[in-house]
């Protein structure tokens, strides 16, 4: 009987505890409403242009929010608590270092996490979010229970370099082999000359006119195509004039093309990667592709 009367006692305690606690809670959130909700009192023309100021600020600031940061408008009264909070705290060192983590950690998690991911996909390895994050919290901890600061950023170097390799073996190895077995076959057609650097080229039309120097400015029609057909690139698609640029501008196969060129020419020419973009990604043109050009050199300009 003593223990029941005991239980009522404490049960009828906790309750007046809750009770006052939900009181305290109520009147201190009502009072918060209230100074949130009190009638601004613009007294002086000082008064006027700050607060004017203020509401000038915002300008722009909602679609910087929702599309730079992420947020989602429906909270818009946590970003004003947290900016009170902030605004309240001045220059507080933990307040200012609280906030520095809040920013870095929306920068790690947004924007370079993602392009980790992305780095590491179709690789051999993969990126674990959760890891990632402990390493980068170890790190300013100075813990170097699993790998000293150079010696994790000398580990990550190497494997990221590995695994890009592997990675653009993987996804562009069949293109660049296709490339090399077409320039293979197409070396035995008796019309296509091969020089020593690997690339290849078809006379269409033979000129008689002067052989342009790297340096000089040249105009040229041009269309390129990709071993499947696909033209990815031509002159008329950017306007009726032909295009004007020096060889040195170019990419190697068609430096060393027009450099051999009469003007009045016009050549096929068949370039391997490595004279072309090389490993390099051009939407179009994938790394490590062998491109078909036809060329015509329309002249060189006169300065």
């Amino acid at each position: 009987m003593k223990r029941l009367l005991i239980i009522a006692l404490a049960i009828t305690a906790s309750a007046s505890f809750f009770t006052a606690d939900a009181a305290k809670k109520k009147t201190k959130k009502a009072a918060e409403a209230a100074a949130v909700e009190a009638p601004v009192q613009l007294v002086t023309s000082s008064d006027s242009v700050s607060y004017a100021g203020g509401m000038s600020l915002t300008r722009g600031l909602i679609p910087f929010l929702v599309q730079q940061q992420g947020v989602d408008t429906t909270y818009m009264a946590d970003f004003i608590r947290g900016f009170r909070e902030a605004v309240k705290a001045g220059t507080d060192p933990k307040m200012k270092a609280y906030a520095a983590g809040m920013e870095i950690a929306g920068q790690v998690r947004d924007r370079m996490l993602p392009g980790m991911t992305s780095d590491f996909t179709d690789s051999p390895d993969s990126i674990v979010a959760a890891l990632l994050y402990r390493g980068f919290e170890d790190a300013l901890e100075a813990d170097s229970t699993v790998f000293t600061q150079a010696a994790a950023e000398t580990y990550f170097r190497q494997k990221h370099e590995a695994d890009m390799a592997a990675k653009q073996e993987k996804l562009y190895g069949p293109n660049r082999d296709a490339g090399r077995k077409f320039l293979e076959e197409n070396a035995k057609r008796d019309s296509v000359v091969t020089l020593p650097s690997g690339l290849q080229y078809q006379v269409l039309v033979k000129g008689e006119g002067e052989v342009p120097q790297a340096t000089d400015k040249v105009k040229v029609n041009y269309e390129g195509r990709l071993i499947d057909g696909t033209v990815f690139d031509a002159s008329a698609r950017h306007g009726s004039e032909p295009a004007e640029f020096t060889p040195q501008q170019v990419i190697k196969g068609w430096t060393e093309a027009l450099t051999m060129m009469p003007v009045g020419s016009k050549w096929r020419l068949f370039i391997p990667s490595d004279l072309a973009y090389g490993d390099r990604d051009q939407g179009q043109i994938k790394p490590y592709s062998t491109l078909i050009f036809d060329v015509e050199l329309v002249e060189i300009v006169k300065k």
